[in-house]
């Protein structure tokens, strides 16, 4: 299994950008589990952590093909985040800037060219539980085009993050979370940057905190339990997104560098293969600058033992730079010594 990425095209054009209003996420935890699970999260701050330069052996090669072959690689010493950015933050950027999210705006139909017109609407990509499903190599079975789903109505129009101030900002595309950056005088991640941050220290290990899932007994990062994509036990303490510091800092002090939502990085994905490039609708003549592939890293609340293993620093995906989706946000790094 490789790409398993949804692209706007692709969510769009499976559902139809059919209006589905306020959608649930299936099997989610009793507000009060979830509330008692939460009282031991931190309360974030936008303190950054220095990471010193280093070479590491970057990528695996047992798990996806898309993560080798491993390589040594060299990053200088950077500042990070210590947690994602958060719904309350990303507030406080939109407040004083006025900025209009990609899943706020209409597709450009140039970029979409075998999508019809009527069906380019402002939205983003939701989870939803099925009851059953086909096959594992067909993720629209899970995910639906949400018309009305954006950070501030993750889960679409019904939805909203009220009360959720300490959750990581979910909707947000690449070019969101550049916009954000630069506000604040910082920058987004390399793959690089990340993956380095995200081991923690332990170079060569299969997590970012060694090569126990679950070190004595404990969740370590806020994933999926269960059978994947219809039965989630919420045994961490969450079934869906969790606020950020809910669990255990890895040896730099990073809070959820794994697990609860991917994070953006700068770096370039790869080319499109030519079937990629039909079944997502690319344009001919060149790759607009909003469906450009960016590497994601970290994975999920939504990655389970039986299907996207990639709650590990090694693991990426491809997404395209003007996508969001309710399990994708972003941190920041400052490139100073």
């Amino acid at each position: 299994m490789t790409r398993k990425s949804v692209t706007l095209a692709v969510c769009i054009a499976g559902f139809a950008a059919v209006a589905v209003a306020g959608i649930a996420i299936s099997g989610q935890l009793p507000p009060d589990r979830r509330s008692t699970a939460a009282a031991s999260c931190r309360k974030p701050d936008r303190e950054q952590v220095r990471i010193p330069g280093s070479s590491f052996m970057m990528g695996s090669a047992e798990f996806y093909e898309e993560e080798g072959p491993v390589h040594k690689a060299t990053v200088a010493a950077f500042w990070i985040d210590r947690y994602d950015v958060t719904n309350a933050e990303f507030a406080r950027f939109v407040a004083a800037t006025h900025f209009v999210t990609d899943a706020e705006r209409k597709p450009n139909q140039a970029d979409y060219p075998n999508i019809p017109a009527d069906k380019l609407v402002a939205g983003g990509a939701v989870f939803t539980s099925p009851g059953g499903v086909r096959t594992m190599e067909d993720p629209m079975q899970w995910w639906a085009f949400v018309p009305g789903a954006d950070w501030r109505h993750p889960e679409g129009p019904d939805s909203n993050v009220v009360g959720h101030d300490n959750d990581p900002v979910v909707q947000v595309s690449y070019n969101d979370a550049l916009a954000y950056a630069l506000w604040a005088g910082r920058e987004l991640p390399t793959e690089e940057q990340f993956e380095y941050a995200a081991r923690g220290g332990l170079d060569g290990k299969t997590y970012g905190w060694g090569d126990d899932f679950t070190p004595g007994g404990k969740y370590q990062a806020n994933s999926w339990q269960g059978e994947f994509p219809s039965k989630n036990t919420g045994a961490d303490g969450f079934s869906g997104r969790a606020p950020v510091g809910c669990f255990p800092a890895n040896g730099f002090g990073l809070y959820d560098m794994i697990g609860n939502v991917w994070k953006w990085t700068t770096s370039l994905y790869g080319p499109m293969t030519e079937s990629e490039m039909a079944v997502s609708g690319m344009p001919e003549g060149g790759t607009p600058a909003s469906r450009v592939l960016r590497a994601t890293k970290g994975g999920s609340y939504l990655c389970a033992a039986n299907y996207c293993r990639r709650y590990r620093p090694a693991a990426r995906q491809p997404q395209e730079s003007g996508f969001s989706a309710a399990h994708l946000g972003f941190r920041t790094v400052s490139n100073k010594p």
